[in-house]
């Protein structure tokens, strides 16, 4: 018989953390805590972490509905991946505890990654600020010697952030560093293909999200007369039936597709949307969404199971205070772990 055991947790940013959706100074997160009389002492930890105004499943009765899931699979022992499609946070926390019970380890995919013997690439994320600040924080990427960086933008002016990313091409070619914008729909249907042809100047690798989510005319415009290549995000939340998801890709033709475990489906709804991209010649890769290590671990694992060389969007472990020891770590331009650390458990 499993026993779930909820154990909320609010996380403190080290620094205000400003997205398209505000500025985040904490972060609330639940964690599934899963054990069984049958094999004392083992344990599976998952984490439920929906953005506020962004998860689909950011919903008023939250907790009871987590409740209500997890006396579910208490009762039957399994978990019900159809019926949890519209709710990816829960559906990735209990993926993540089962995954992690069964295997009786962090090393919850056994990959190069998780033997500590390969890294992850990954991009060096500068947040959303002022001119100075945002500057500050290229400096400092760039110092480190990351390869790729990825700039959130449509929060200054324009111009300003033009001279951001050209303050980065006088330094560096393409080659040196891949550069990637996320406007998060900052532009309006109407300026957007002007700005994405200046932005395409720059030679960056692509801009995530030009405009809001739910255009799909206008969006599939934009892809197909776009200098610039596009990377959907927030257009996948939301979309949970496989028709749909096939629907929608069919019809925009994206360049790019950004998979978010905890927004997009956990691990097997974002698995869906991999293959359908791969079927269509769409390119991809994984990020996470502001969890805590432990979240953080387990999307890490999971793509590391992929044969996907470009950098990935996991260098958000160290943003918390107050964040779970995990043996992550970030070297350079690649995210590590360590099987030899001790952890929590």
């Amino acid at each position: 018989m499993y026993k779930i055991e909820i154990v909320p947790k609010t996380l403190h940013f080290k620094q205000p953390a400003g997205t398209s959706r505000g500025i985040y100074t904490t972060r609330q997160v639940w964690y599934l805590r899963l054990t069984s009389d049958s094999q004392p002492g083992r344990v599976g930890i998952g984490e439920c972490a929906p953005l506020p105004k962004l998860s689909c499943d950011d919903l008023p009765d939250y907790v009871e509905i987590l409740s209500r899931v997890c006396a579910e699979f208490e009762q039957k022992g399994q978990i019900d991946k159809e019926a949890l499609r519209p709710y990816p946070s829960i559906l990735f926390g209990l993926e993540t505890a089962v995954r992690q019970y069964e295997r009786g380890t962090l090393k919850l995919w056994d990959t190069p990654f998780s033997r500590g013997e390969q890294g992850i690439p990954i991009n060096g994320l500068i947040w959303m600020g002022s001119y100075d600040m945002m500057l500050k924080q290229i400096e400092t990427k760039m110092q480190v010697g990351f390869r790729c960086i990825k700039l959130k933008i449509g929060a200054i002016n324009f111009e300003e952030e033009l001279s951001l990313l050209r303050f980065i091409r006088q330094h560096f070619t393409p080659q040196e560093v891949e550069l990637r914008v996320d406007a998060n729909g900052a532009f309006s249907p109407a300026d957007a293909l002007d700005k994405l042809n200046r932005l395409a100047e720059l030679d960056l690798h692509s801009i995530e999200q030009p405009i809001r989510a739910g255009q799909w005319d206008e969006m599939a415009r934009l892809a197909s007369e776009t200098p610039l290549p596009i990377a959907l995000d927030e257009e996948l939340i939301g979309i949970h039936p496989l028709a749909e998801k096939k629907r929608m890709l069919e019809y925009i033709r994206p360049q790019y597709i950004i998979l978010k475990p905890s927004l997009h489906g956990a691990f097997c709804g974002s698995e869906e949307w991999i293959r359908e991209a791969g079927r269509l010649h769409i390119g991809w890769w994984i990020t996470s969404a502001l969890e805590s290590n432990i979240g953080l671990n387990a999307i890490a694992q999971w793509c590391a199971t992929f044969d996907n060389p470009c950098p990935q969007g996991l260098g958000t472990g160290a943003l918390f205070t107050d964040n779970v020891p995990m043996p992550l770590e970030v070297r350079k331009d690649c995210l590590w772990f360590d099987p030899a650390k001790k952890t929590f458990l």
